[in-house]
């Protein structure tokens, strides 16, 4: 749990809200191969799992007996053989987890619309964005004096305006389902990269700068709190910052350095996780996956119940 979760979660003991403001997410959209699990055994293939068929269906599919896993995965295939040749190929792959990947954003998008819509007119002013995120907070300032200061809301709110206006295209005060969607997830959309890089630099740039610098860099991922020796994996994200992040070597980062960073343009994720998943099941080693293949190494592109170390899931979804 991050900061403000944790400060907006103690909040809501006190405050009704019906939405929360915007929080940053991963830093990384993705770096390569940065916390990546091991695959060395069935638990470690959740990260697979949620690439493949997003993070609630997967959930779904844990709630499966590993017959019906494969039934459901066997469908699936079908699916992904777009020129229907019995053969999936990286590319199919790749185009398929991209699919997914979408349809999380779009669905998680249509699941809070209601929330904030609240003349129903199919668009979500920022005045309506503001009353049900805010509302509380605007009519009972003093309640949050003593919230903690980064994540406060009164800093939220102008922060999310601003974020309001980058997504509002037509600049008509309100967001259509696209321009919200984009104000919620801006790291999907390349108009709101500019967002993302200034709302962490903000994040992070605690003396007012405008620049990352090392210590900041790391105060972000590890506090410090004993006083003893840093872990090594912290002396290794040093050598990270030294080596990769601060690229003109001026022992800082500045906005295009956080933008490489945060949004590597050498890496592609959904191509990465493809090529990963051909690797792993390509029994011939021909670079493409017949049904047989996939659904011989089927637990690692969807969970059951025999694989989900006894989670109890019991929400229920639609069929893929």
């Amino acid at each position: 749990m991050d900061v403000f979760s944790f400060v907006y979660a103690a909040l809501l003991c006190t405050v009704v809200v019906h939405g929360k403001p915007t929080l940053r997410k991963e830093r990384v959209l993705h770096d390569p191969e940065l916390g990546r699990p091991a695959h060395e055994d069935n638990k470690s293939f959740q990260y697979d799992h949620e690439a493949f068929l997003g993070k609630e269906e997967a959930r779904t599919f844990d709630q499966l007996t590993p017959e019906e896993s494969k039934d459901r995965l066997s469908k699936i295939v079908d699916r992904i053989d777009g020129n229907v040749d019995g053969y999936i190929t990286t590319a199919e792959l790749k185009a398929w987890i991209k699919r997914v990947q979408k349809r999380y954003v779009y669905e998680n998008v249509a699941k809070v619309w209601t929330d904030y819509d609240l003349n129903k007119d199919n668009k979500i002013s920022w005045d309506e964005y503001k009353q049900a995120t805010y509302g509380y907070y605007l009519a009972n300032p003093e309640e949050f004096d003593e919230a903690t200061d980064q994540f406060s809301f009164k800093k939220m709110l102008p922060r999310d305006e601003r974020r309001f206006q980058t997504a509002d295209l037509n600049r008509d005060l309100a967001a259509d389902r696209e321009e919200f969607t984009s104000f919620l997830h801006p790291e999907e959309f390349e108009h709101m990269r500019d967002i993302v890089v200034l709302e962490t630099l903000e994040d992070i740039d605690k003396n007012g700068d405008g620049h990352v610098d090392e210590d900041e860099y790391i105060a972000d991922m590890f506090a410090h709190e004993d006083g003893g020796p840093e872990p090594d994996w912290v002396k290794t994200e040093r050598e990270q910052f030294s080596d990769f992040r601060d690229l003109n070597k001026d022992g800082k980062m500045d906005q295009d350095e956080i933008r490489h960073w945060i949004m590597p343009q050498d890496y592609d994720h959904a191509q990465a996780e493809a090529r990963h998943l051909v690797y792993e099941s390509d029994q011939d080693k021909d670079q493409m996956l017949t049904k047989e293949e996939i659904l011989g190494n089927w637990n690692m592109f969807v969970g059951s119940q025999a694989t989900n170390y006894g989670e109890d899931l019991t929400k229920n979804h639609d069929e893929l």
